[in-house]
Parts: C-alpha cells; structure tokens; sequence
C-alpha cells in the first residue's frame, strides 16, 4: 500500500485495526482499505453500482461515488498518457451514440444522440466528445441535421477497423445501464475507452495506482 497523501509505503501497526503511516502520521481503517479494494475490484471486473452494492452488502450511493471518482482519474490518466506519446492518427472518425432505449424507441434524430470524435494512435484509441447538439434543435438552422449527416467522418473500410471495434465495445458495456446522462457520459466513456486500450491485468495494476 501507498499513502495517498504522501506516497510513502511504510505503516504503524496501531490497535482496532488501524494503520498510521510513518511519514506524514495519516491513519488508515483497514476495514475501510478492504472495501475500497472490494469496490476497486468490481469495478474492474465491470459490475454496475447496483450489482455490487448487493453483493458486499453496502449502500448504493456509497459505491456509486466511489466509481464517480474512479472514472475521474481515469480520465486524468488518459489525458495524461494521450500527451506523452506521439501521434500517428492512422485512424479517426465520427460516432454519434444512441442508448439501448432510444434503438427500441427508434429514435434516429442526430439530435438525440451523443457525438463522439475518435482517433487510432500507436494501437490505443482516443476519443473526444463533442458538444451536445440538442440545443441545434432550437435553431433555425433548416438543414443541419442533414448536413451532419453528409458530412459525417469516416475512415477508410470502417467496418475493419480498431475504431469500429471500439464503438461496438462501447455500445455493449452501455446496455447495462438504464441510461446515462450527456453531463457524465464523457466518464463513462473514458472508463469504456480505458478497458478497451488495456489488457485486464493492466488495467488492475493502473487503477490500483490512480
């Protein structure tokens, strides 16, 4: 274990289970540190709040805070990583995300959908969210929503490539909530783009360093 206030690795062993770190003095509940791993843990293996509140026995909004917080620093960390490499672009295009629900209500309107620009770089993809469109509704633009449309950005065979992937991989990690919604959805699409890019053992050492 690091302590997260100073990133020191050594700890006093105290009584009623606690820990105190020898550097800064910050004590630690060690039944506290096992349920923060606990929900660390299923949030890696890609189980819902609600699944695993009922499984450790812990109030909803706890753990759903907690994975608030996990999907912000990993949106951090993927900002980071994005800045340090270099960039080769070989692929990029346009995505405009519609939820489970909409699909069954057959909504289409590109207004309705969530905007997404994604790149493929050195074997990682990178996405960018763009601003929400609903408010376009509003306006008298007469014809946008067919100009989006036309142009609309494509990689070459799109069908064959990493970002192709991608968007069906974020597509089907979404269904299992009943809706998220545009102020949060660019967490939930950082956690889709961080499992994507990572292998699952990598993936754990990472989180277990945010």
């Amino acid at each position: 274990m690091i302590c997260k206030y100073c990133k020191n690795n050594t700890f006093y062993q105290l009584k009623n289970d606690y820990i105190k770190c020898k550097s800064c003095a910050k004590k630690y509940s060690l039944k506290k540190l096992k349920t923060d791993e606990n929900i660390l843990i299923g949030f890696w293996q890609n189980k819902t709040a609600l699944e695993l509140s009922k499984e450790l026995n812990l109030n909803y909004k706890t753990i759903k805070t907690r994975f608030d917080e996990i999907r912000y620093k990993l949106s951090k960390f993927l900002e980071e990583e994005y800045f340090k490499i270099p960039k080769d672009y070989s692929e990029y295009e346009e995505f405009y995300y519609f939820s489970k629900k909409q699909k069954l209500l057959n909504v289409k309107s590109l207004y309705e959908a969530v905007n997404i620009i994604g790149f493929y770089s050195n074997e990682k993809v990178y996405t960018l969210l763009m601003p929400n469109l609903k408010h376009r509704r509003e306006s008298k633009n007469e014809g946008f929503e067919e100009y989006l449309n036309w142009h609309k950005i494509y990689s070459k065979e799109s069908y064959k490539t990493k970002l192709y992937d991608f968007w069906r991989f974020l597509e089907e990690n979404l269904k299992k909530y009943k809706g998220v919604e545009y102020d949060t959805f660019f967490f939930y699409l950082k956690e889709c783009e961080f499992k994507f890019n990572y292998e699952k053992e990598e993936q754990l050492e990472i989180l277990k360093n945010l």
